[in-house]
């Protein structure tokens, strides 16, 4: 009797998971999901580990401002850090040239220059929580041993050196002159057709990068429907391959009909927004307001291999350059009425009704 492929469910341990996590650049998470970086820790978490496998992040862009690039800079250069092959599509003529603005890993003396001693603080009393845990447990968060390979801090002061993105597995395509999305549809055929989702361990993840898709340089710009046709056909793609794509898009340049259904394709929607710099309005409401550069909403969140929804604390988080060199997302906090610093709840009133003490009294 021939020998059957044993079959492996929802109650059942997947052996490949162990072989695929010791990856570089791939982490193990919950029902079988497998995660890659988006260069950004605080997307990682936020997003509940980072991008699953075969999963298409669109963004909307904002025409005031090209914050979009900032997550496609970071999504792009931890790829190629990691060894990871890479399809760049871009409205420019030379896509090329893009690359020398990605963003460098930041080295160690830089992350214990830029230490938090806040955060240092709080290090110091959870460290005795320690014990009440067991040493080899997993966190789909990512722990502190595996962080340095699955997701890196990135200077964006400092250009990614030239040896990461000068050999073959980077892929750059211009539809500036493109009649049509015929010949990037093709690319992305061949490139996907790299990474075959099979029964096997994962050997290698693709990232594909689209920038600005539907730009009005490009002659397709109007061809609404041959657009949502290639979103859904790299959809499908991206379904059967160890791969991930992120595609950002003018959502003011597409009729309302079509701009729902490019939202209704994505499995990750994202949008950003650029800050106006004298809205004084907003900085009385906002705290840290002076050191914002955009916002980030989170619309959309994929769920894989499960039914159960990813609540988010929040989906609506300010962009901020952390000294001017690293990209930080964090959730909105409203600044207190009185005005005041607004260092804790206890200055703004107490149990007792009397608002001189610091301290709740009850």
């Amino acid at each position: 009797m021939s020998a059957t492929k044993g079959r492996t469910s929802s109650f059942t341990r997947n052996v490949l998971s162990a072989s695929s996590s010791q990856t570089p650049g791939i982490k193990c998470g919950p029902n079988g999901t497998f995660f890659v970086s988006s260069g950004i820790s605080d997307l990682d978490k936020i997003l509940g580990g980072g991008i699953p496998l075969g999963s298409l992040v669109m963004v909307m862009e904002d025409a005031e401002a090209p914050h979009h690039m900032l997550l496609l800079r970071n999504f792009m250069s931890q790829g190629l850090v990691q060894d990871q092959p890479l399809l760049y599509a871009s409205p420019s003529k030379d896509p090329r040239g893009f690359l020398g603005t990605l963003p460098c890993p930041s080295s160690k003396d830089d992350k214990l220059r830029n230490h938090d001693p806040q955060q240092e603080k709080g290090l110091r009393i959870a460290w005795q929580y320690k014990k009440y845990f067991g040493e080899n447990q997993q966190s789909f968060d990512g722990h502190r041993g595996s962080k340095q390979e699955f997701c890196n801090d990135f200077d964006l002061r400092k250009p990614l050196e030239r040896h990461f993105f000068s050999g073959q597995r980077v892929d750059c395509v211009s539809v500036k002159d493109s009649p049509n999305l015929v010949a990037l549809q093709d690319r992305c055929t061949t490139f996907l057709a790299q990474f075959p989702r099979n029964d096997g361990s994962i050997s290698s993840v693709g990232r594909i990068a689209i920038q600005s898709l539907c730009a009005p340089q490009c002659t397709h710009s109007n061809m609404e429907w041959d657009v949502l046709s290639f979103i859904s056909y790299l959809k499908s793609m991206l379904w059967s391959a160890n791969a991930v794509a992120v595609v950002t898009f003018p959502p003011s340049l597409l009729s309302e009909s079509f701009c729902k259904r490019w939202q209704h394709m994505a499995d990750i929607l994202l949008s950003v927004r650029a800050i106006p710099d004298d809205d004084k309005e907003l900085a009385k409401l906002l705290t840290g307001y002076q050191d914002m550069v955009g916002f980030l909403n989170v619309h959309k969140v994929a769920r894989t291999n499960t039914q159960v929804p990813l609540i988010l604390e929040a989906t609506t988080f300010s962009i901020k350059l952390q000294k001017r060199r690293f990209l930080v997302l964090e959730c909105l906090n409203q600044a207190p009425i009185d005005g005041s610093s607004g260092a804790s709840y206890g200055t703004s009133g107490s149990c007792s009704g009397s608002s001189k003490t610091g301290t709740l009294e009850f």
